[in-house]
């Protein structure tokens, strides 16, 4: 009976990857916030509201979604059942709670970002660990001998491609020197991130296909890598503006 308890109640070891991910992406955000004109303060208090708003606004948002279904069992509200969790809503509620926090501060929401990058580099890296420690995102089958056996089958290791892709992600980051330009830093984060995407991509099994063959993920990569360089070069346009 004790080891049924214990079950019940032990994290899961992709769980517990991401808490160490978001203890090391926190330390290592801090090491260069105040180049972004953020504090260390501001940065901790931003991470934190940031998490609760993420939790708890992926577990609401499904709620609301699924609520004839808690209607008639109101103790799932409160389930540990992580898959009870709407990942887009946990994101629009966060960047809601953060920009809040930011307009009450009155600090640029471009400087949180690029304070944030560090941070949201090194959690990419624990998700990429997560998945391969749960069994989820994974390959297509695949002869290469570095091929992992997974779901009765050797597959592609897409997630430990993930986990690299981000990895070299964060060394590139970490060698820039610092933008004088709000944003270029944060920017590029999610251009290199959608880049390794639309190759990483192709080598899952898991992904949904739309318009007669194409990747729903590779056509969302290309949609957010054109914004990225629209962005980025809204922001040098607006940097010449203002030193002219």
């Amino acid at each position: 009976m004790f080891e049924t308890f214990q079950s019940l109640f032990a994290p899961p070891r992709h769980m517990i990857l991401l808490v160490i991910a978001t203890w090391l992406g926190l330390t290592l955000a801090e090491k260069r916030t105040e180049q972004h004109g953020i504090s260390k303060d501001d940065l901790n208090n931003i991470t934190f509201y940031g998490m609760i708003a993420f939790i708890l606004g992926g577990r609401l948002t499904y709620i609301l979604q699924n609520f004839s279904a808690f209607s008639k069992s109101p103790l799932g509200i409160i389930s540990v059942n992580p898959d009870l969790f709407d990942p887009l809503g946990a994101l629009a509620i966060s960047f809601i709670v953060v920009l809040a926090y930011g307009q009450r501060k009155q600090l640029p929401l471009w400087n949180i970002l690029d304070a944030l990058t560090l941070f949201f580099a090194v959690i990419a890296i624990g998700l990429g660990l997560s998945h391969l420690a749960a069994g989820t995102a994974f390959g297509t089958p695949t002869s290469m001998p570095w091929g992992i056996n997974l779901w009765n089958a050797t597959r592609h290791p897409t997630q430990i491609y993930d986990a690299l892709a981000s990895f070299l992600t964060l060394a590139l980051l970490w060698s820039f020197k610092p933008n004088s330009r709000p944003g270029i830093t944060f920017l590029s984060f999610i251009a290199l991130t959608a880049l390794s995407q639309l190759i990483i991509q192709a080598f899952r099994a898991d992904t949904a296909f739309i318009f007669n063959g194409l990747r729903q993920t590779q056509v969302l990569a290309w949609v957010t890598l054109i914004l990225c360089f629209i962005l980025i070069e809204t922001r040098f346009s607006s940097s010449k503006q203002k030193t002219g």
